[in-house]
């Protein structure tokens, strides 16, 4: 079976740690395929596959990188976390199931305990509770926030409030995503989170989408968006969604932006959009 995994790691400035991490995946026998950096939310992205073990081991030989190497009680940047490697999901590819999914993501998620010391909350699929099927809610309150959070709630693996530099971790099992970006030129931080707040499903908006809104730097706003279902919401239709309620404030969109991969069929879909070309037509 084939499985994909696109570990989150709290770096975003540092590449040598970035590199290290690569590095310690491949080694373990994972194909890492893609890699992001950036320094304004001091965030990697890495999009890596294999088989079962495989992944398993390689999000193993990673994690161990950031525990050594990254200390979040000195670490800022725009995007929240909770971890050094703050976010861990598994993607079903070629046969493989999201049982198939949900089981390596309970079993990584175990070993990351067992093996580094670092408590793991599971998540989407993979999540024992209800609630913690949200992403957003297993990262409230942030790596500052852990300790007070644990005395209300325990991780799914662990019996610490957190480990002391590098948090914890939040591993899960969900189907293919996009991570895209679109930046507006405003310094108003609640224009971007309002946009956030009427597109996001939570809030009534756009099912299958989920939305931040945060500050980049001096007259740059984004709208942090990861797209659950590419097909129930393509990207060319968050694109001008977002374009009118900006132009409603007399804001223009500046760039969007890719983190990661996406699927050959949600760019085809988009560019069809632009160009005008119906998915029937040939050249």
């Amino acid at each position: 079976m084939l499985l994909e995994s696109v570990p989150n790691i709290s770096e975003g400035r540092d590449l040598t740690i970035v590199d290290a991490c690569v590095t310690a995946a491949e080694g373990a026998g994972a194909r890492v395929l893609h890699r992001t950096s950036d320094p304004i939310h001091n965030r990697s992205v890495l999009t890596m596959a294999g088989g079962y073990y495989e992944l398993r081991e390689a999000a193993l030989a990673l994690t161990q990188v950031t525990v050594e190497r990254i200390d979040l009680r000195t670490h800022a940047g725009v995007h929240p976390r909770i971890g050094a490697l703050d976010v861990l999901p598994f993607i079903p590819l070629r046969n493989a199931t999201m049982d198939d999914a949900v089981r390596l993501a309970r079993d990584t998620a175990k070993h990351i305990w067992e093996r580094l010391r670092v408590p793991t909350f599971l998540y989407g699929e993979a999540a024992t509770t209800a609630l913690r099927r949200n992403l957003a809610h297993v990262r409230h309150g942030q790596f500052e926030g852990l300790d007070t959070r644990f005395e209300l709630e325990r991780p799914d693996y662990g019996d610490i409030a957190k480990h002391a530099s590098a948090g914890a971790v939040a591993v899960g099992a969900r189907d293919i995503l996009i991570a895209f970006n679109v930046e507006l030129a405003s310094d108003d931080i609640r224009l971007a989170r309002s946009i956030a707040r009427r597109l996001r499903e939570r809030d009534g908006g756009l099912r299958t989408l989920k939305a931040l809104g945060l500050r980049l730097g001096p007259g740059v706003v984004q709208v942090s968006l990861n797209v659950t279902d590419y097909r129930a919401t393509p990207l060319y239709r968050i694109v001008e969604l977002i374009r009118t309620m900006a132009a409603q404030a007399g804001v223009a969109v500046l760039r969007s932006e890719l983190i990661g991969c996406l699927p050959y069929d949600a760019v085809e879909a988009s560019a069809g959009y632009y160009l005008g070309i119906s998915p029937t037509e040939e050249a």
